[in-house]
């Protein structure tokens, strides 16, 4: 009796042994905290400022790069040309802003927002048909066209001028349709302070 005492008391031992050693452990996972989480996000956010704010550099530094004066200057003096500004191009007797034309002034008013204390004008062209009083008066309201849009889109009115050539200084000397099309433009200079 004693040793099934024994045995029992061994069992139960046993077992007691093996309950506490197989218990579940509690693992305790380490969540990320909202505070990690948000230093992350901040991190990539802080990241992806310093990656625009650098293309713009880039922008900004090609730009001025691409400033060269224009070899007939304007009534404000000296003018300054860049490629990265876009002509527009109006259709035939007309001075409303086309849709594709207005995707090169949205083009337009993100580079001249980064610059804005500059000064610019528009300048409004014509084909050489219709008289040179008539020209004169559609070149600046193509430019006057511009103008309002680029306004439109939070550009400050003061900072443009406009001025219209007419037919006075067309970009292509041609005779023909092809030429037309290229003189009857909305052109953008910088004005030099």
């Amino acid at each position: 009796m004693i040793r099934k005492g024994l045995s029992i008391l061994i069992v139960i031992f046993c077992l007691g042994v093996i309950h506490s050693g197989c218990s579940k452990k509690t693992v305790v996972k380490e969540e990320p905290s909202v505070k990690s989480a948000g230093e992350s996000e901040t991190r990539k956010e802080k990241e992806a400022k310093e990656a625009d704010r650098v293309r713009e550099e880039e922008v900004k530094k090609e730009f001025e790069q691409s400033l060269v004066a224009k070899k007939t200057p304007g009534i404000e003096g000296v003018v300054l040309e860049s490629k990265m500004l876009k002509d527009i191009h109006f259709d035939f007797d007309k001075y409303e802003v086309r849709l594709r034309e207005a995707e090169i002034l949205r083009e337009n008013s993100a580079l001249l927002k980064k610059y804005p204390v500059m000064k610019f004008q528009i300048e409004g062209h014509c084909d050489e048909r219709g008289t040179g009083e008539y020209n004169l008066a559609l070149g600046e309201r193509r430019a006057n066209n511009a103008k309002k849009y680029l306004v439109s889109l939070g550009i400050e009115p003061s900072r443009i001028s406009i001025i219209s050539y007419g037919e006075e200084r067309p970009f292509d000397q041609g005779h023909n349709e092809e030429a037309w099309t290229k003189n009857r433009r909305g052109h953008f200079v910088i004005l030099k302070k």
